[in-house]
């Protein structure tokens, strides 16, 4: 039985110590009158080096693309893996097919490495958002020069491994320019995925570093949802969010396991949190829950749940780093246009603030995109001193227009809240004005954070902030 290449893939997704989760994508053939062919997926593993552990063979449904995700399970801590990964079509039922007359030796091998199962190591993450692509006129025009952004950081990973890749939003550009072409079809979004990650440097760096996403606007729409009329929620955006959970969402830690140990159920949510080594993550979804009002008191980032959540999440006294992904900056505030940024609600922005003052939670960092250019800040407050959460910024990967700039944003004086509680702006770096990407080493007395320019040169000295 031929095997072939992923058309779109491999992802090594959410990894722990001891699973792996693999998706790729196969290829739909259609057949008379208005049927088509069944795919299915294969993966086998091993330890590097030494003998294959096993395969594993699964559908690849028409509902989601003909793609599958694979997880790996009772595999070693800190352990390298490799991995073959190809899909075949068939008229006839799986039991038919003889998996041992699969042609592996055709296929290539990928690798990655599962984390260390220690509540103490130190953490290695790429931190990135904005990766513009612009397909016109038919695809035409592609412009595919973000893909050396990418290029850079596997360069990087080769000397100086990373753990995972965080990928904070905007992964695609639905709405070329906005209003230019815009998609709005379910198969226009999936064909869009299908260019951005069959690329060549981000599809070979996803195939080898574990790899989280979550949405921001660009997904459905510039400014979601603020501009949403109802047709477009009844059409629009259930187009693009069946496409959103098909390529970022499906290989990710929302999904649970079932006995046999695949994905089962359907997301009732897109946040999600996962440990690695010193690190809880909170990666949060900001766009989704939103509720738009002209009455800031009306306003809605995220839903109570998500909210409840996150609270829990701070307080569950862990000891770990506690980093909260958030694809758009929780501060500092933009001096204009900042309708779209938590600064517009005061209210769970100061609910969030307020409960890791009064609970005296350290070791708190934000991360985020969204704003096309990079820097660290942090707040403190003056009844105590010890207090200070910062903010890490990272964007864009790619984008050929003009970039924000220092006087954009609001580094100075008093934080806007809703609360009693006055918060302070501290320190900030320098702002990178220029593609780029974040490299954060992080371990129980801080984060190192070094942003490197899209073709890899360092974009001045690492930044420390300390616990």
């Amino acid at each position: 039985m031929k095997l072939t290449s992923p058309t779109v893939g491999p992802i090594v997704g959410h990894t722990t110590s001891s699973e792996a989760r693999l998706w790729f994508r196969g290829r739909f053939e259609a057949t008379k009158p208005k049927g088509y062919r069944r795919c299915f997926g294969a993966v086998r593993w091993r330890e590097q080096g030494k003998d294959w552990l096993g395969q594993k063979v699964g559908k690849m449904s028409p509902n989601f693309d003909m793609t599958g995700v694979f997880p790996l399970l009772k595999l070693k801590p800190a352990t390298f893996y490799e991995y073959q990964a190809g899909w075949f079509l068939v008229d006839s039922d799986l039991d038919n097919v003889q998996h041992s007359e699969f042609n592996w030796d055709q296929l290539p091998v990928w690798r990655f490495k599962t984390p260390a199962d220690t509540a103490t190591a130190g953490h290695s993450v790429v931190v990135g958002s904005c990766r513009y692509l612009l397909k016109l006129f038919g695809g035409e025009i592609f412009d595919d020069r973000g893909d050396k952004t990418f290029h850079s950081i596997l360069v990087q990973h080769r000397t100086r491994p990373i753990d995972a890749l965080l990928m904070v939003g905007d992964q695609i550009y639905a709405d070329d320019l906005n209003f230019i072409s815009p998609d709005r079809k379910l198969d226009q979004f999936l064909e869009r995925y299908q260019e951005v990650f069959s690329q060549d440097h981000v599809r070979r760096l996803m195939s080898e570093v574990p790899t989280y996403m979550i949405l921001d606007d660009h997904e459905i729409e510039d400014n979601w949802p603020n501009k949403a009329t109802n047709k477009d929620m009844a059409t629009l955006y259930p187009h693009a969010i069946h496409a959103y959970q098909i390529y970022q969402c499906s290989h990710s830690p929302v999904f649970e396991l079932d006995k046999e140990g695949w994905v089962t159920g359907t997301p009732t949510r897109f946040w999600y949190t996962f440990s690695k080594g010193c690190v809880d993550w909170f990666v949060m979804d900001v766009r989704s829950e939103r509720l738009w009002h002209e009455d800031p008191a009306r306003r809605q980032m995220i839903k109570s749940a998500q909210m409840n959540a996150l609270l829990q999440w701070l307080s569950d006294g862990s000891g770990r780093v506690k980093m909260i992904v958030t694809s758009v900056p929780f501060i500092p505030d933009l001096r204009t246009d900042s309708d779209d940024k938590w600064g517009a609600y005061l209210a769970e922005r100061s609910k969030i603030l307020d409960h890791i003052f009064t609970n005296k939670i350290r070791r708190v960092a934000f991360v985020s995109g969204d704003v096309h250019c990079s820097f660290t800040s942090q707040i403190t407050a003056a009844d105590d001193p010890e207090f200070k959460v910062y903010s890490i910024i990272s964007s864009s990967l790619f984008w050929p227009y003009p970039h924000m700039e220092k006087n954009d944003f609001i580094f100075k004086g008093e934080l806007a809240t809703r609360g009693q509680r006055k918060y302070v702006m501290g320190k900030s770096s320098s702002v990178h004005s220029q593609d780029n990407f974040a490299r954060l080493d992080i371990d129980l007395n801080g984060i190192q954070v070094a942003y490197c320019e899209r073709k890899g040169k360092a974009l001045g000295r690492a930044i420390t902030l300390p616990f």
